[in-house]
């Protein structure tokens, strides 16, 4: 069963249904490679661009994903993508990732607000038990801003998923459930609350 397309909108970003014409607008987003260092697949680049696209639309359309592009209400422009992912409906439980940023994005209010929004569809709108996330054990960034946002750290899957320079990723987990998200939902919008309707540079 395919999940509904939606579009999700803050006072930061407005998270768009993902198409195959946002294609240019990515690949300008995402034009420096080292956005992509710490991705299991090849991103970067035209080719790389269409297969990411490819594959939220192949999964959406079998009902294992809600992918998205990242806009920014000021301006318009298409920051990043993110997407829900290994839906699992008899569990129900989710998976946050796939998402990227391009730099003029990262340590402002973006990144918050998005995982704002993608936890009040998951829990208040799909009924999700369990939202979850996976990183790279070296890619300590993510697990900081993890860990600001309010996820638990669970675990790490040890030789989880072989990169494309043949590096072995080691990757660790994180959640947020259903009993924790009013708490978690309180923490972000204190965050948010500290910025300015303008996006200005600032880590949240």
């Amino acid at each position: 069963m395919m999940l509904a397309p939606v579009i999700l909108e803050g006072r930061h970003v407005r998270l768009e249904p993902l198409s195959r014409e946002h294609h240019a607008a990515l690949c300008e987003a995402g034009q420096d490679p080292a956005t992509f260092r710490w991705f299991p697949t090849t991103v970067a680049g035209e080719q790389g661009m269409r297969a990411y696209i490819d594959s939220g639309l192949t999964d959406h359309a079998a009902g294992r994903a809600l992918p998205f592009v990242i806009r920014r209400v000021e301006g318009g422009r298409i920051v990043g993508a993110t997407r829900f992912a290994a839906f699992e409906p008899a569990h129900q439980r989710a998976e946050i990732g796939w998402t990227w940023l391009e730099a003029s994005a990262r340590r402002t209010p973006v990144n918050t607000e998005c995982k704002r929004l993608l936890l009040a569809h998951g829990f208040e709108r799909l009924g999700l038990n369990r939202i979850e996330f996976k990183t790279d054990s070296r890619n300590a960034a993510s697990r900081a801003a993890l860990a600001r946002i309010g996820a638990t750290e669970e675990g790490v899957f040890r030789n989880h998923m072989r990169m494309p320079d043949g590096s072995i990723r080691h990757s660790v987990w994180f959640s947020i459930i259903r009993e924790e998200w009013p708490q978690v939902r309180s923490h972000l919008d204190a965050l948010l609350a500290q910025t300015p309707t303008s996006a200005a540079p600032a880590q949240v």
